[in-house]
């Protein structure tokens, strides 16, 4: 998924309800264009495995099918899930059929351990003790010299005109991830706050920065 928007007056939400509801408030809740940092994260990667932890409407688990990846789109909805399934069918059998949909809630769901030669989340903002469960449960999930991909928006996102939830707890740097990560077991490949232009709501320029975080199992 790419640029969105949050209705920072409302308290974040995280059940199926909640998304049902939102995917089907409008016609594409996305861009429906791959996430600009997992391009240049995974294109040097060798295709495998690959878990797209809370994949929406599935365009990031679309391109990386159609790079060879074997995908497994998890998302907690239906209604999404189904948007990304005829995209991928669109974008042909090729493609659609290397893609697995499975509706699963990503604060419950366990997904197999060392399974995936490739994990990554995008934009998955969620209080820092339910994140770091969350994202231990996905780092668990990578295999022996598979690579971990988490992409946020920068806590310094919150003084921008462009809509943000106004709670720190949902924001984390790449040092928080780093923390959190054993060296023994894990290098560190990319830990960087990447700057992009967009235009906010009112039409008027904005400079955003994300957190990108790459780590590959040793």
């Amino acid at each position: 998924m790419t640029e969105h928007t949050h209705d920072h007056t409302a308290a974040v939400r995280f059940d199926q309800a909640y998304w049902d509801e939102r995917y089907n408030s409008v016609h594409a809740l996305w861009s429906g264009k791959p996430n600009l940092h997992l391009i240049a994260e995974a294109a040097d990667l060798s295709p495998g495995t690959a878990l797209d932890a809370g994949a929406g409407e599935g365009a990031d688990s679309i391109w990386l099918a159609g790079r060879g990846w074997r995908v497994t789109a998890v998302d907690i909805s239906a209604v999404a899930l189904d948007r990304g399934a005829a995209h991928a069918a669109a974008a042909g059998q090729e493609v659609a059929g290397r893609i697995q949909w499975l509706r699963e809630d990503i604060l419950t769901w366990a997904p197999p351990e060392r399974a995936y030669a490739l994990v990554c989340a995008q934009y998955m903002h969620l209080p820092t003790e339910i994140r770091r469960t969350v994202y231990a449960r996905l780092a668990a999930a990578v295999a022996e010299q598979g690579t971990l991909l988490i992409v946020g928006h920068h806590p310094s996102d919150m003084g921008t005109t462009m809509p943000r939830p106004q709670q720190p707890d949902l924001f984390f740097t790449g040092d928080d991830l780093t923390a959190e990560f054993d060296s023994r077991d894990w290098v560190i490949v990319t830990n960087t706050v990447a700057a992009r232009e967009a235009t906010d709501p009112e039409g008027r320029p904005v400079t955003l920065h994300d957190t990108v975080f790459r780590a590959r199992r040793a």
